[in-house]
């Protein structure tokens, strides 16, 4: 089975984050029946930082924290803490207990913890946390998704139209294919194709390509006949989308040289986040602003990071004193 280490979760929060009404849809019906998706939902990344820094808990892996509207004709906004975990944890739901009540203690409105549970553990499904003293009580039970429990469903799941079908087919398929290389391949292979046959946008695509890359790991002669065959596909269907923005620094580097194309691909990841971050923070930006991205190093890249969330203006993230 792929490793889900600390990792794993990175394509998962940007899904999430992109897609968040779909997310809901899929997984949990009931909470996104109330929500009010009319109203701007707003991401809350640094505060759940902060919050999980003064839990004193160590790494984990909180995933995202989301202020959001409900349909009930409440104005005011309730908080959904969201967690993929991809890892047997033994104390996990006492760590979403404490997450809640911290989240609640900041902003003193009603938190939901909604959990998507990612191992390969049957068994190991935690719903609650709590405990009891003399009359007093206190507990926290929250939804739990398991993607195995999805097992035998995958044909169907490659039908339905929500991102996060695809997303847990590949995750079952993945299990499935463990050990065969090949077997994986042709995987991988068909839902790429799937990515391009429902004509969703550019963007949906190469978002939805990351999860399943990440996931799909395949030996690099394999990934390279891959990347060919994606190619040729995006040609046919006048869809350059992965493979010529995501893809052109690693495939290059393999030509080339793995080490520099590993570089220069991370360094164009790392470029791509950022101005999709300034662009979310500031609107669309200049001609030379990107170029001046495209070029910068990896430290560049990494101070300029640090500045996007306190700026104030575009100009404050490049001109900091």
């Amino acid at each position: 089975m792929t490793c889900f280490c600390d990792d794993y979760d990175t394509p998962w929060k940007e899904a999430i984050e992109r897609y968040l009404p779909d997310f809901m849809a899929f997984y949990f019906p009931q909470a996104h029946a109330r929500i009010d998706w009319l109203r701007p939902y707003r991401f809350l990344n640094q505060e759940l930082a902060q919050v999980v820094q003064d839990a004193e808990l160590g790494r984990r892996l909180a995933d995202r924290l989301v202020e959001v509207g409900l349909l009930d004709g409440d104005a005011a906004w309730v908080y959904i803490h969201i967690e993929v975990q991809g890892q047997l944890e033994p104390h996990f739901a006492e760590r979403l207990f404490v997450y809640n009540y911290r989240i609640y203690d900041r902003y003193r409105r009603p938190v939901a913890t909604l959990a998507v549970l990612t191992d390969d553990h049957p068994g190991w499904q935690p719903d609650r946390f709590g405990y009891e003293l003399f009359g007093s009580r206190h507990y926290l039970e929250f939804p739990t998704v398991k993607l195995l429990d999805y097992q035998g469903q995958v044909e169907a799941l490659l039908t339905q139209p929500n991102p996060f079908a695809l997303v847990s087919a590949a995750y079952l398929l993945t299990r499935q294919t463990k050990g065969d290389d090949q077997q994986r391949y042709a995987v991988k292979w068909r839902l790429t194709r799937l990515l391009y046959e429902r004509n969703w946008d550019k963007q949906r695509i190469i978002d939805l390509y990351a999860v399943i890359d990440w996931l799909m790991n395949l030996p690099e002669e394999l990934n390279r006949q891959l990347w060919r065959d994606l190619a040729t596909l995006e040609r046919n269907k006048s869809m350059p989308y992965v493979t010529s923005v995501e893809r052109f620094g690693i495939e290059k580097g393999l030509l080339q040289g793995m080490q520099q194309g590993l570089q220069q691909g991370l360094l164009q990841g790392e470029a791509t986040v950022l101005i999709r971050q300034l662009t979310k923070r500031f609107g669309p930006l200049p001609p030379a602003m990107q170029d001046r991205l495209n070029q910068a190093t990896t430290d560049q890249l990494e101070s300029w990071a640090e500045r996007v969330l306190d700026a104030d203006t575009l100009e404050a993230v490049f001109n900091h004193h």
